[in-house]
């Protein structure tokens, strides 16, 4: 992997900080996710920052991390969306109520026609400012495993979002950005993106069924994401790689184990960085040079997940642990991680909140 530089940085920093922060950084910085209970609004912090309900181990403050770029940036605003953006990055957010369809007997869950609205106007910001590669989604909204309206609300939130990519014309199959879907403690649906003006590949694991061909029982519309997004930003091959479960195939292994899906979902993980290896040889990406964040169901499961991954990658590496609803019920943990660009961490895995 050549050095990383300082076309995308990533940092972990205290939500208290975060103000000051952005005073300070206001040139480099394009925005970020929050993550504390209750949330925490930044409203006045001229960033596109989004602010989380979701919960962190006993002790630790709330969190945010924020991505910056070296490349002189301006702010700007599109409907919902608050957005950041400079010659090859644009990084924005948006909050959205969940309310009922406009349309005469419109029968559409609330949170489909949040989640398709909202994707629109994603889709609407980036097409008229030339940003063609979205690189990752972050998606976070209350009861996800809940079932309202006679269907499952992630997989409401399936619909409205490949609803969306197919009223602009995206590709819902292949070529599709990587994403996560994480259940909050409560509030509204929450999206962040990053999106650039680049060649984005979709980047699959050869021990998964590709969510988009996912079959019907999980739902009537397969998931709209990949594994992960590979891009060269700068000269550096950039790794961003989606919420990551202990699935093999299309099924969910070792119901009820958590050591044992954690230590699946890094094994997925180590299949995804191996095909990205393949496809840009010089990478050299690997799960100690990665940024994690790792979203457990139960928090009496965090001691137990911190050392599985401490025993399998081995060293300490950049690590935030969240209490967090994944996106299937018999899913105890979910794991993302990006790497190539740089990494400021708050602290290690390992060490104690």
């Amino acid at each position: 992997m050549k050095p990383t530089g300082d076309i995308l940085r990533l940092e972990y920093l205290p939500a208290s900080r975060v103000c000051q922060h952005a005073h300070d950084e206001q040139d480099s910085a394009l925005g970020g996710v929050c993550f504390s209970h209750p949330a925490i609004s930044h409203d006045t912090v001229e960033l596109p920052l989004v602010a989380v309900d979701m919960r962190l181990p006993a002790g630790q403050e709330a969190i945010c991390e924020v991505w910056h770029s070296q490349e002189p940036l301006h702010s700007g605003r599109h409907g919902h969306i608050r957005y950041r953006q400079g010659k090859t990055l644009l990084f924005g957010c948006l909050t959205l109520e969940e309310a009922a369809g406009d349309r005469p007997l419109d029968s559409r869950a609330p949170l489909q026609v949040a989640t398709e609205t909202a994707y629109q106007s994603v889709f609407e910001l980036l097409e008229s400012s030339g940003y063609n590669a979205v690189l990752r989604f972050w998606n976070y909204f209350p009861a996800i495993n809940w079932v309202s309206h006679s269907m499952e609300r992630y997989h409401q939130f399936n619909i409205g979002r490949q609803d969306a990519f197919l009223a602009h014309g995206r590709l819902v199959i292949g070529k599709v950005p990587a994403a996560c879907a994480l259940g909050t403690a409560a509030g509204r649906l929450h999206i962040a993106f990053l999106a650039a003006r680049a060649d984005m590949m979709g980047i699959e694991n050869p021990r998964q069924v590709s969510a988009y061909h996912y079959p019907s029982q999980y739902g009537p519309r397969s998931p709209t994401f990949s594994r992960a997004s590979l891009v060269n930003l700068g000269g550096c091959d950039m790794l961003f790689i989606s919420g990551t479960a202990s699935i093999v195939g299309h099924e969910t292994l070792h119901v009820g184990d958590v050591a044992a899906q954690t230590r699946e979902s890094l094994h997925n993980i180590e299949g995804v960085v191996a095909e990205a290896n393949r496809r840009a040889p010089k990478a050299n990406f690997r799960l100690d040079n990665l940024a994690y964040n790792i979203y457990v169901r139960h928090p009496e499961d965090l001691v137990r997940v911190r050392h599985e991954m401490t025993q399998f990658i081995g060293v300490p590496v950049s690590a935030v642990f969240l209490q967090a609803d994944v996106c299937r019920a018999d899913l105890l943990v979910e794991i993302e991680a990006s790497g190539g660009h740089a990494i400021l961490p708050l602290s290690p895995l390992g060490a104690q909140p």
